[in-house]
């Protein structure tokens, strides 16, 4: 069975930092390219950041370049998002997505709150 759990999210005042881990089980990790989404209320989900299988290779959403990093940890089958400088509008659902030939896995999305 695969899993893939995050835990991270929650309320953070503008200009804080959060980071999102993505845990998962039932796959093989390294063969996977994984990735980080939003679901902005009333928007359509949108990748936020994705790291290759090897994670030397990162593509990051225009608007959070420089303030979101992306990486992963094959040795604990993890990914993680670091997230700085949040602004109010970065509030929304966050969810790790992992892929690889026909496997295509999500997990359920930690809450961020950005507000003061």
């Amino acid at each position: 069975q695969v899993q893939l759990v995050e835990s991270g999210g929650g309320l953070v005042q503008p200009g804080g930092a959060l980071r999102l881990s993505c845990a998962t089980s039932g796959i093989t990790f390294s063969w996977y390219a994984l990735s980080w989404y939003r679901q902005i209320p009333g928007e359509k989900r949108e990748q936020v950041a994705g790291i290759g299988r090897d994670g030397t290779s990162t593509s990051y959403l225009d608007s959070v370049k420089g303030r979101f990093v992306i990486s992963r940890d094959n040795a604990k089958e993890t990914v993680y998002l670091q997230m700085n400088s949040l602004k109010p509008e970065y509030t929304a659902v966050y969810s790790c997505r992992a892929r690889f030939g026909a496997g295509d896995y999500w997990g359920q999305g930690p809450q961020v709150t950005v507000s003061s």
